[in-house]
C-alpha cells in the first residue's frame, strides 16, 4: 500500500491500543545523533526523504500531540535520541518512542526505548508487523491499512 506524503504533513496510523506518527525529514540531508547505553555516540545521516516514526501508546488526542511534538524535536531542533539499557526501569514509563531512517518495522514484542537500531520501533499489537518505507512521493506499508490519516505538521 502506497500512500503520499509530503514534508508538510504528517501520517497517523491507528492502532487498537496505539498510534503511529510519519513523517519526511527534511528537504535537505542531516545527521542525527543516537547517544546508546553504552556512552557512545552514533551518528547517523539521513537523507531527505527518510523518515521519523513516533510511536505513542495509547489513543486520545494527547497522544497525536506528544507525536507531533516528539517528531518536531527531532525534525527542526536536531533533538538527539537516547537509547536506555535493556533494564533501564524508565523504559517501562515511556508513553512515546522514535525511529529515523529509510524504513521501519513495527514490533509489540521489544521494549520501549531500549533499541539504537533505527529500523526496529515499538509498536501496538494490531501494528506490529508492518513494515513503513520510503519512497520519492511518500510511503509505502507492507500490508493494506484502513485506519489512517493525513494532516498538516
Amino acid at each position: 500500500m502506497e500512500i503520499k506524503l509530503n514534508h508538510n504533513e504528517i501520517l497517523f496510523l491507528q492502532g487498537e491500543s496505539g498510534i503511529v506518527g510519519i513523517i519526511k525529514v527534511a528537504k535537505e540531508n542531516k545527521m542525527l545523533f543516537i547517544g546508546t547505553p553504552d556512552n557512545e555516540e552514533i551518528v547517523q545521516f539521513l537523507e531527505s526523504d527518510d523518515l521519523i516514526a513516533v510511536s505513542g501508546f495509547g489513543t486520545t488526542p494527547k497522544y497525536e500531540k506528544g507525536i507531533r511534538a516528539l517528531a518536531y524535536l527531532t525534525k527542526e531542533m536536531d533533538s538527539p535520541i537516547l537509547v536506555l539499557p535493556k533494564d533501564h526501569p524508565s523504559s517501562k514509563r515511556l508513553s512515546l518512542v522514535l525511529s529515523v531512517g529509510d524504513k521501519v518495522q513495527l514490533d509489540c514484542n521489544i521494549r520501549p526505548g531500549t533499541h539504537p537500531e533505527q529500523d526496529v520501533l515499538c509498536s501496538c499489537d494490531s501494528l506490529s508487523g508492518l513494515w513503513i518505507e520510503k519512497t520519492p512521493e511518500g510511503v509505502k506499508l507492507s500490508r493494506e491499512i484502513e485506519n489512517y490519516k493525513i494532516e498538516d505538521f
